[in-house]
């Protein structure tokens, strides 16, 4: 599946991903290929990824919205703590 992340001042991620874990305003909830399409707020928290290679990524973020369509997940947020 696909990820983007985007900030209102840069791309922060783009790419082919095995999952993805968010911190969703009532709770964390992890993504996977042919996920249930979702449209969530995001609170503070951190974001976890694995890339298509098995590459794990984290960082913290500022709050946003996350949506999943087709194996295609967006990720909306506020602002980044790399």
């Amino acid at each position: 599946m696909n990820l983007v992340i985007l900030s209102p001042e840069k791309e922060i991620f783009s790419g082919a991903v095995q999952s993805v874990k968010v911190p969703g305003t009532t709770g964390s909830f992890e993504m996977l290929e042919n996920h249930a399409p979702i449209v969530s707020s995001l609170r503070n928290g951190e974001v976890r990824i694995i890339t298509s290679k098995g590459e794990k990524i984290s960082f913290q973020v500022d709050g946003g919205f996350v949506e999943m369509l087709n194996n295609e997940v967006s990720l909306l947020v506020a602002g980044v703590k790399e």
